[in-house]
């Protein structure tokens, strides 16, 4: 298994988050729902996303052995949530629908809420070539 993360990682993560982040960046209730979901609803959405993005790399991309990797471990769970983030901010600016000057809260819910998703899909796509 590689232990280090390249260009090669990057690049997979950001397509993994850009393929779940696009369709759900279209969709008018993901971005009612930043209006109107309550801000402890978004925080708990990000505990869950680092969450199962933790399990999973446990699980699949680490294969239930972190003893030494620990650093490495939680430093690919960081990249993935960060560069998922990253995509869905690019793709909601794209779509006119991330007011981060005028409506930061907004904005940062809207992010949160479609990262969950793209945040997962990064890092299924990193994990295809972890064997």
């Amino acid at each position: 298994m590689k232990l280090n993360f390249d260009l090669e990682d990057a690049s997979q993560v950001a397509i993994g988050a850009f393929a779940l982040a696009v369709p759900i960046s279209f969709s008018e209730e993901a971005w009612r729902l930043s209006e109107t979901l309550p801000v402890g609803n978004i925080i708990l959405m990000a505990c869950l996303s680092v969450m199962f993005l933790a399990f999973f790399a446990y699980e699949s991309v680490f294969q239930g052995d972190i003893t030494y990797r620990i650093p490495v471990f939680l430093i690919r769970i960081l990249i993935a949530y960060v560069v998922a983030g990253l995509v869905v901010a690019l793709v909601l600016t794209a779509l006119d629908k991330f007011p981060i000057i005028s409506q930061t809260v907004v904005a940062i819910k809207r992010l949160i809420i479609i990262a969950m998703p793209a945040s997962m899909g990064a890092i299924i796509v990193d994990a295809f070539d972890k064997e």
